[in-house]
């Protein structure tokens, strides 16, 4: 096995009012027993509350690392009792694995489904809203404890006390925590944006936007030569 983990807790959850929101949401994802099917756009019951930027195939399962709350209750003592398990509006809280252990493009057998990691969560403002401050957001963003998003590869069921196992790693020189960084602009040689801009496995999204900024990088280059 090239890396295993426990799905400590499966969560669902249907838009509904959040305070401070413009929309409904369904952030406050509840915890769930017994076996759950997943889909191609996630888990059977789960809805998302603006589908104009969630949810998706490439979005179809959010998961969280457990053991990232910690350290996020840290960095806000005045508020850590809010960073427990869910905290992240999450689908599966995964125990034993977190961004450095995981690769973009792994493979992973939950229950009988078979995921993929297609690509990293951005925070947004719905995030800021939740947790009660903005400055969350930047927290994300500059410490890459984001979590990672699962498209589907085979249907099936899935519950809290299955295995979080990565059957294959076609891109084992790009944990996520190697990407974020990069995705927050806060670094990428252009060597780098290449290969993410093909690299199998991440969604077209980020393959497309990477491409873009190496577009750019080669096109400053261009004005800046003599």
């Amino acid at each position: 096995m090239i890396a295993s983990g426990i799905i400590a807790q499966l969560r669902i959850g249907r838009p509904q009012p959040l305070a401070g929101a413009p929309f409904p949401s369904a952030y406050r994802r509840q915890p769930v027993n017994g076996s759950v099917a997943v889909q191609e756009l996630g888990l059977a019951g789960d809805q998302v509350g603006n589908p104009r930027v969630h949810g998706g195939p490439e979005k179809a399962v959010y998961a969280y690392p457990l053991s990232g709350y910690a350290t996020w209750a840290t960095e806000f003592p005045a508020i850590a009792e809010r960073f427990v398990a869910g905290a992240m509006g999450e689908n599966l809280v995964i125990d034993g694995l977190d961004e450095s252990m995981l690769c973009l493009g792994d493979v992973v057998r939950c229950g009988t489904a078979t995921l993929q990691i297609a690509q990293i969560r951005e925070p947004c403002s719905t995030f800021a809203i939740a947790i009660g401050t903005k400055a969350v957001v930047k927290a994300m963003a500059r410490s890459g404890r984001c979590g990672w998003y699962f498209r589907v590869l085979e249907p099936g069921a899935v519950a809290a006390g299955d295995r979080h196992d990565v059957i294959d790693r076609p891109n084992p020189a790009w944990p996520i925590s190697r990407f974020t960084p990069i995705a927050a602009g806060k670094s990428g040689r252009v060597e780098e944006l290449a290969e993410l801009a093909l690299l199998p496995g991440l969604s077209g999204y980020w393959r497309a936007k990477l491409a873009q900024r190496l577009a750019l990088q080669h096109l400053s280059g261009q004005r800046g030569l003599p």
